[in-house]
Formats: C-alpha cells, structure tokens, sequence
C-alpha cells in the first residue's frame, strides 16, 4: 500500500499496544520536526512488533501528534532502546517544547 494512502486500524479487538505522544513546537517548525520524526518511523516499521505509525500535524502548526500500534509493550520499548532510534533524540528535543508519550488500550469505536 502507498504511505499516504495507508489506514490505520483502531480497533479493541486483539492483544497490542497504543502509544500516543503529543508534541509541542514552535510555529514554524512543524515541518522540520515532522522531517524527522517520518525518518524515525521508517526506520520503526522494520523492527519487530511493528504494526503502524500514524503522524498527525496540527493545522495551527503548533503540534505533533505520533500514533503508534504495537504488538507488544516490550516489543515497542526495545525499539526505543534501539540506538539507530535514539540517535536523532536530540534534533527532536531542540525541535520541540514538549513531548509527552503514554500506552493506551482501545476500549470503544465507531465507524459508520
């Protein structure tokens, strides 16, 4: 499937793992960050567990929100630990004001 045509699938159905991080930057920077934020999901989609990535912008430019489903909690935080993933942390932390990342489970949806 193309990237920019691509779904992700929220459902309570299944064993995974949600994590959603907000991220704050400053107008104008929203670009940059997101540059490097898509590289870091690339190299997220070939590790073990994978299942989505999904990087939302806000239309005011002022934030980041990173959808990710995985299919484990250890399997996610071993990407994290992965040194290719780390090493562009800190353009990130310059980038943005603040990030704040938490698990989730999906306990209800609607589609029409």
């Amino acid at each position: 499937a193309r990237e920019d045509s691509a779904v992700t699938t929220i459902t309570t159905e299944g064993n995974f793992v949600t994590q959603i991080t907000t991220m704050e930057v400053e107008p104008g920077r929203q670009s940059e960050l997101l540059s490097i934020m898509t590289e870091r999901a690339r190299f997220m989609a070939g590790q073990p567990g994978f299942m989505s990535i999904s990087l939302h912008r806000s239309l005011d430019g002022t934030k980041i929100v990173n959808y990710v489903q995985w299919t484990t909690r250890e399997l996610l935080e071993e990407a994290h630990r992965a040194p290719e993933f780390r090493e562009k942390w800190p353009q990130v932390s310059e980038l943005a004001d603040a990030a704040v990342p938490c698990l989730y489970e999906v306990v209800h949806t609607e589609t029409k």
